[in-house]
């Protein structure tokens, strides 16, 4: 009885061994190793101010333009109104500046003809020489009043252009004290908090939009031939289980320089190998997959979907 046991017992392990050495034949090896990355930006302050409002939140999808911040502007505020109420003053001295100059070139056209008629009625003997030196010098005097007026107005209208170019400045910094997400993604990192005191440039969150991610993974130049810019390839992820998840991906980008291998890659013994980096866009509609996450991939294009992993495939990985 004990003999029949074990011989079923031997038949039972001997085609599972069978089973197991077919599933690892029929798993390829994958032809390149990676992780997965995103493009990370990270959104800074653009004035000095206290935060009176803060939204970011770790985790958090914030939309494309959507307000995130709002940095305090009282000071901004205050200097604004200042610099208005200098620039009224300023544009009050051009107008009074200007009507000035159009008396005195009314008084100009008076006075030219006054001189005009000295000068006929002392070439017909009938004025003086005193009343044609009157007459000149009350005009030459109007003329010389004319052009220090039109300096004055000149300088008065260049005060009240500054004084309104500072305004658009400080306008400028009140907007930018509203913080706007720049893109469309999910918050990774917060930096600040309502109530802190921040200077521009002060980093406020970090955020990365997730939906498409890129596997970088690198190459041996033998490999490298068999890639190209817009090929399809399959990306191999562990869900944990005993499951892998099969995704479809595009090559974007295909290095065109070799670079010694990085350490967390491979083995010390293949560190010192040169390789070329590529990387591949893998969409990541359901957030599977992360920052950081290690992946296979292999020429095969395989429809996205987990699948069980193969007995000794993880091993060949």
């Amino acid at each position: 009885m004990r003999s029949r046991i074990s011989r079923k017992r031997i038949v039972v392990l001997t085609i599972v061994a069978v089973a197991t050495m077919t599933g690892c034949r029929a798993s390829p090896r994958p032809d390149a190793y990676g992780n997965f990355e995103a493009t990370e930006v990270v959104v800074s302050a653009q004035t000095a101010g206290q935060i009176e409002q803060f939204l970011p939140v770790e985790g958090a999808t914030i939309a494309q333009g959507t307000e995130v911040a709002l940095v305090d502007t009282t000071q901004l505020s205050l200097q604004r109104r200042q610099i208005e109420a200098q620039n009224a003053a300023a544009t009050a001295r051009a107008t009074q500046a200007a009507q000035q100059l159009a008396v005195l070139k009314v008084q100009s056209d008076v006075s030219k003809r006054a001189f005009d008629r000295a000068q006929r009625l002392h070439a017909e003997k009938a004025g003086t020489a005193q009343q044609l030196d009157q007459a000149e010098r009350d005009y030459r005097v109007l003329m010389a009043q004319i052009v220090a007026a039109e300096s004055q107005s000149q300088s008065v209208k260049q005060d009240a252009a500054a004084t309104r170019a500072t305004v658009a400045q400080i306008e400028e910094r009140i907007s930018k004290s509203r913080v706007l997400n720049p893109v469309s993604g999910t918050v990774l990192t917060t930096y600040a908090r309502a109530g802190e005191v921040v200077q521009p440039g002060a980093p406020l969150y970090r955020i990365a939009n997730l939906d498409t991610m890129t596997l970088r993974v690198y190459l041996s130049e033998a490999q490298l031939t068999s890639f190209r810019v817009g090929q399809r390839v399959a990306v191999h992820v562990d869900q944990g289980a005993g499951k892998l998840l099969t995704l479809p991906g595009t090559v974007s980008w295909v290095s065109s320089t070799s670079e010694f291998t990085p350490t967390p890659v491979q083995t010390r013994d293949e560190r010192t190998e040169l390789v070329y980096a590529i990387k591949v866009l893998v969409r990541n509609p359901d957030g599977a997959l992360k920052i950081g996450m290690p992946a296979d991939l292999s020429l095969d294009n395989s429809p996205a979907k987990a699948t069980p992993a193969v007995s000794g495939s993880s091993s060949a990985r």
